[in-house]
């Protein structure tokens, strides 16, 4: 279990990371090219362009990625409290009483 938390905190930091490179690029690409003029700028706002739909797709597999992991999430919980009632709901039940004493402690 650890070491898929690894694994989850190492993906996502590879994650921003990218996307945080695409930003860079993309910033620098349209600053040069308001400066360049003729074909040269036109080539450096396809680039831009080009980093900015790198991005966008990252974004989106990232949330495919997260929809997917909290899809998977609730079906393990629900095989779980499928398989174990009298558990799920004396967890419930703690969990109910634990905020409870919570509340009332304000």
């Amino acid at each position: 279990m650890a070491t898929k938390k690894k694994d989850v905190r190492t993906s996502e930091e590879e994650f921003i990371d990218s996307v945080k490179t695409s930003l860079d690029e993309a910033e620098k690409l349209l600053r040069d090219a308001a400066e360049a003029s003729g074909d040269k700028a036109t080539e450096m706002r396809e680039n831009a362009m080009l980093a900015l739909r790198r991005t966008r797709e990252a974004l989106y597999d990232t949330q495919d990625a997260v929809l997917e992991r909290g899809r998977h999430a609730a079906r393990v919980t629900d095989d779980y409290v499928h398989d174990n009632p009298w558990q799920a709901i004396g967890m419930a039940g703690l969990a109910g009483v634990l905020i409870g004493a919570l509340i009332s402690r304000r």
